[in-house]
């Protein structure tokens, strides 16, 4: 790859696109970059990025409305909401860390893109779930829009939410419409130590099933509990596992005590308390993943049914030392492992195939990620369906080529 090119409006990626479209050459499709080592690694003759098309277009707080496009930094959007006491529900994760860039970096369009979400999902859905619409140009060179600024407007396909999870192996989005949310008054966690991963995900199951609607569980291994940065929890030296509660302050205090109560009764009773300052600072670590940096290790993100999570990392602790994050009540696990030929991938996915879920390398050098499958093998059906997108989007298989499945 020589060259980035950096359209400032649609029809300019339009005819960028178009360009690459009649050499049917391949082309490198990104935001601000951070998110380059994941996937696939592609040969490609150029690179364009969205970081020129930025700016918020529409934002209407009564309405719980904002539209920005693509190459808009996150973090202008979060403050933009910030400031009129708003917020992404759905907690948008942070990747930059853990693959060796700066925190903060990436773009509006890239959340969707990859559809990242953080430990909010488990009680206010998936970043697609908040998607209303997009515009955005295929490989065709064609520029369309999907959806509109209200829920009910989307009718038939829904090309938005579908694009979400594509990273940019079908179009490139342009402008994204989303819904956001007040950000609550107040916030508690409740952090139990020393549990294992099965009570841990016993607690956090049970948490979930009681009427205080918990807006976040986590779960850390001690080794990883270590690495926080927050002095009084790195210090206790044991597993860590947390229970975030968000409302008006008078339910806030109300519901901490009562959960605490209710959950003393099934027998967990060694918990710290952390007030709304605290909170913060440790729900910013699990999204920025600050315990998980990049280093001489590989990363790999699984989901699965959440009570199968510990058995899952147990059968991959029986080949290899392994340190764990369980989120979304275990239904999300972040595992590092040692660097090896093939990141552990072997073992993993039979681990996921016995056990059920999908498994994801996020971090990883270029030469394991061109060797093993980066990205959870399709099933014939979905894969059938996968590549029906590809070709009616992408029918020369110029975006971001092979940076997902092969062919795709």
């Amino acid at each position: 790859m020589s060259d980035t090119l950096k359209p400032a409006t649609d029809w300019e990626l339009a005819g960028m696109i178009a360009t690459y479209r009649d050499r049917r050459t391949p082309i490198e499709i990104c935001g601000s970059g951070t998110k380059r080592a994941i996937g696939r690694p592609t040969q490609t003759a150029a690179a364009i990025s969205t970081q020129s098309l930025r700016g918020i277009t529409l934002y209407e707080p009564t309405e719980l409305v904002m539209s920005a496009r693509a190459g808009t930094p996150l973090s202008q959007v979060e403050a933009e909401l910030a400031a009129r006491g708003q917020m992404l529900a759905f907690e948008p994760i942070d990747l930059g860390p853990t693959t060796g860039n700066t925190a903060g970096q990436q773009t509006i369009g890239a959340v969707f893109a990859a559809n990242l979400s953080g430990a909010r999902r488990i009680s206010a859905g998936a970043a697609r779930d908040h998607l209303l619409g997009m515009r955005g140009v295929n490989g065709l060179a064609e520029e369309f829009k999907s959806g509109g600024r209200v829920m009910k407007n989307v009718t038939g396909y829904d090309v938005a939410r579908g694009l979400c999870g594509s990273w940019g192996t079908l179009a490139v989005m342009t402008e994204v419409t989303f819904k956001v949310l007040p950000w609550p008054e107040d916030t508690a966690t409740l952090v139990y130590t020393g549990l294992t991963d099965e009570l841990a995900t016993e607690l956090m199951q049970s948490a979930l099933g009681t009427p205080f609607e918990v807006s976040g569980t986590a779960h850390l291994s001690a080794g990883l509990a270590r690495r926080l940065r927050h002095d009084g929890l790195r210090g206790l030296d044991t597993p860590l596992t947390a229970l975030r509660l968000e409302n008006f302050p008078h339910a806030v205090a109300y519901r901490r005590e009562a959960l605490r109560e209710q959950l003393k009764a099934s027998g967990f009773v060694k918990v710290v308390e952390l007030d709304a300052h605290d909170s913060a600072s440790f729900w910013n670590e699990m999204r920025q993943l600050s315990v998980l940096p990049a280093g001489r290790t590989h990363l790999w993100k699984i989901s699965t049914t959440p009570g199968k999570g510990p058995k899952l990392v147990a059968a991959v602790r029986r080949h290899m030392e392994a340190e764990a994050l369980y989120d979304w009540s275990g239904g999300l696990v972040w595992l590092e492992v040692p660097e090896t030929a093939d990141a552990g991938a072997a073992d993993i996915r039979r681990a996921v195939a016995t056990h059920g879920g999908h498994a994801t390398l996020i971090r990883a050098e270029a030469s394991v990620r061109a060797a093993v499958d980066v990205f959870h093998p399709l099933s014939p059906a979905v894969e059938r369906l996968a590549r029906g997108m590809k070709s009616a989007f992408d029918p020369y298989g110029i975006l971001n080529p092979g940076r997902m499945y092969s062919g795709l």
